[in-house]
C-alpha cells in the first residue's frame, strides 16, 4: 500500500513538488526552534560566511533548499532511472569517471548531504556500467525502509545496509571490480569511526570508506548533484580525491573531511546544515578536549 501510494505521489510534476518544498522549508524553519538552532550553529562553525551579510544570505538561501530536498526525494526514489537521467543537464568532471573506468580498479563514489542527494545515487546507478552496491543506513521510520530498498535496487544494484552483512556485500562488490556509493558525512555508530576536524570542530567520522578503499585498492571519486532551480533540472559534479590515504585512522578521516568540505564550499546553500553532524553517538569516545 505504501509503495503504491508513494509511486502515485512520485508521479506529480517535479516542479510542483519542488515549489511546495520551498514553502515547506520556510514552514519548518519558523515552526522548529531545534531546526533553527542546528542550522545556525553548523553554518557558524563552518566559517563559510565571511561576514554577517554572507551569513544572512546563506541562511535565507539554505532554508527553502532543505524543503525542496525533502519533497523531491520520492520522485528520485520511485521514478525509472532512465526518466530521471533526462533531468541531468550537464556532467562536470566526467573525465575523472572515464579515467577510473579505463582501469580495472573498483570505484567508490562519495557524496555528502549536499544538493539533490538521491539524484546522485541515480546518476551513479544509471551512468556507471558496473555492478553497484549502494550503502544505506536504515531510516528511523521503519516504514520507509522498503521504499529505500526499492529505490536502491533499481538497475540491478545490491543495496548494502550499514551493518556487518552490508559491509561484506560492499567489500565483495569492490573486490570484483564494482562500484560503491557512500555518504561520508553520515555520523557512524559508536566504535565505527574516529574524531576528526570538520570545518575545524571535532566530528565523529566514518572509517569504513577509507578502510574499504585501502582493502580493495579502489579509486575514490567525490561527487554531488547540484539543483539548478525549480523545474530546471540538475548538474552532476565529479572530481578526484585529493590526498593519499596511509591507513592511519585519524589521518585518513581528516583527509576525508577535507574533501567533503571542498564539495560543500562549492554550493554551500544546498548543504543539509540542519543535519546534526557534530553529535556524539552512543558508545563513541569523547571528542578531543571534551570535559569528562
Amino acid at each position: 500500500m505504501l509503495l503504491t501510494l508513494s509511486k502515485l505521489i512520485a508521479k506529480l510534476p517535479l516542479p510542483l513538488l519542488q515549489a511546495l518544498g520551498w514553502v515547506v522549508g520556510w514552514l519548518v524553519w519558523w515552526g522548529s526552534p531545534r531546526h533553527r538552532r542546528v542550522l545556525r550553529t553548523n553554518l557558524k562553525i563552518s566559517a563559510i560566511a565571511k561576514n554577517s551579510s554572507d551569513y544572512n544570505r546563506l541562511i535565507k538561501s539554505s532554508i527553502p533548499e532543505l524543503g525542496v530536498a525533502a519533497l523531491e526525494f520520492l520522485p528520485h526514489w520511485m521514478r525509472p532511472i532512465d526518466d530521471l537521467l533526462k533531468l541531468v543537464k550537464e556532467k562536470r568532471g566526467w573525465e575523472h569517471v572515464e579515467a577510473a573506468l579505463a582501469t580495472d580498479r573498483p570505484i567508490i563514489f562519495m557524496s555528502p548531504h549536499l544538493g539533490a542527494l538521491e539524484m546522485t545515487g541515480v546518476c551513479v546507478a544509471g551512468l556507471i556500467p558496473r555492478k553497484l552496491a549502494p550503502l544505506y543506513r536504515p531510516p528511523k521510520q521503519a516504514y520507509l525502509e522498503p521504499l529505500m530498498i526499492y529505490s536502491r535496487s533499481r538497475g540491478g544494484a545490491e543495496p548494502a545496509p550499514a551493518n556487518a552483512s552490508g559491509v561484506r556485500v560492499l567489500l565483495k562488490t569492490l573486490k570484483q571490480g564494482g562500484v560503491a556509493y557512500l555518504l561520508p558525512d553520515q555520523v557512524p555508530g559508536g566504535g565505527e569511526g574516529v574524531w576528526a576536524p570538520f570545518f575545524g570542530d571535532p566530528a565523529y567520522t566514518m572509517s569504513l570508506l577509507t578502510k574499504m578503499a585501502k582493502a580493495s585498492n579502489a579509486i575514490i571519486l567525490p561527487c554531488y548533484t547540484e539543483r539548478l532551480g525549480i523545474g530546471r533540472g540538475y548538474r552532476f559534479h565529479v572530481q578526484p580525491f585529493v590526498g593519499e590515504l596511509n591507513g592511519d585512522a585519524e589521518h585518513d578521516a581528516t583527509l576525508l573531511n577535507q574533501n567533503v568540505e571542498d564539495l560543500i564550499r562549492q554550493i554551500p546553500e544546498q548543504y543539509f546544515w540542519s543535519y546534526s553532524r557534530y553529535k556524539h553517538p552512543a558508545g563513541a569516545p569523547l571528542p578531543p578536549g571534551a570535559q569528562v
